[in-house]
């Protein structure tokens, strides 16, 4: 079968986009490892407009079930993408567990994932008191004493997931000033567990069996120093999933697909992108939303010529 898009991804850009290519009548397949993306691991979403706030988990189930009420838009959830090829018909893309599908339009809109410290210790303690997700892992630290990595809006929501548990929270940031949203910084700083400390440089997390401490240079004054704690949250940001393109596509330095801003369209002709894979200034649901809505409309536009281009040719 030849699908008119396939849509890689099913955070909320990927959703979108399958919604909209029902709306249009297009032969589409969305294909995920699961619905709902990032947002799925957040505790209370309150940014999302239009909804004041709503778990991760309901939001993905709204994003599912708003899917499968279009019934035009196929999809295939417990498989990630592994490849797209060219093909004569347009596009060849394989998946992790063998599967190939054909389209004459590909988009992109396989998000972003959480970006490792890459220090000493980070490797050996994962899953021993280092963790990525503080949705699922903050209650193990009950009555404990960790840190978090990164003074942006993810640092601060972990911390936030935190709060109910640890006895201590330390917020380290690499940088002089806090990149995180004003209206979370202000809860987080009510509380007197949190510490936040800037311009700190983190070196190495220690212990045996578990995590015992952690220690950073004072970028200040050069000094190295330690706190003694049970957990390390790493929240420094994420790291584009662009490898099922990165042989096709322009990508800038941080790997990131290069898109025209305007339509959404990569430098391959057929193959459009949006969302946290592509250069983008802001990484926002709404954002994301709207790229992949903008995208989906353009690859519409593009397959109505195509047809009038090449009327004996099935698309």
């Amino acid at each position: 079968m030849l699908y008119d898009l396939i849509i890689i991804g099913g955070g909320p850009a990927g959703v979108a986009a399958g919604i909209y290519a029902a709306r249009k009548k297009l032969k589409g397949l969305l294909i995920t490892d699961l619905i709902g993306g990032q947002g799925v691991v957040s505790r209370d979403i309150q940014n999302f407009v239009g909804i004041k706030s709503i778990s991760g988990l309901n939001f993905a189930k709204a994003l599912k079930e708003h899917l499968e009420a279009n019934k035009e838009t196929e999809f295939i959830e417990g498989d990630l993408v592994a490849e797209i090829k060219k093909d004569q018909k347009g596009f060849k893309v394989l998946t992790q567990k063998g599967k190939i599908f054909y389209s004459t339009t590909v988009l992109v809109a396989s998000g972003s994932r959480r970006k490792k410290i890459n220090i000493p210790g980070e490797k050996d303690f994962d899953g021993r008191g280092v963790f990525y997700c503080s949705i699922c892992d903050a209650p193990l630290m009950k009555n404990k004493v960790t840190a978090v990595i990164g003074g942006g809006n993810s640092g601060f929501e972990a911390a936030l997931d935190l709060l109910p548990y640890a006895s201590k929270i330390y917020i380290l940031e690499y940088t002089d000033k806090l990149a995180a949203d004003q209206v979370t910084q202000d809860k987080v700083k009510k509380s007197k567990k949190v510490e936040i400390i800037t311009m700190a440089e983190v070196k190495e997390i220690c212990g045996d069996q578990f995590v015992k401490s952690l220690k950073y240079q004072d970028r200040r004054t050069g000094k190295t120093k330690e706190l003694i704690l049970k957990g390390v949250f790493a929240s420094v940001g994420y790291s584009p999933n662009s490898e099922v393109a990165k042989n096709l596509v322009e990508l800038n330095k941080n790997k990131e697909i290069i898109v025209d801003h305007k339509t959404q369209e990569t430098s391959v002709k057929g193959i459009w992108a949006a969302g946290d894979v592509i250069d983008g200034l802001y990484r926002q649901m709404d954002i994301a939303i709207g790229d992949a809505i903008k995208a989906t409309l353009n690859i519409d536009k593009y397959l109505y010529i195509l047809r009038i281009k090449q009327p004996s040719k099935k698309i």
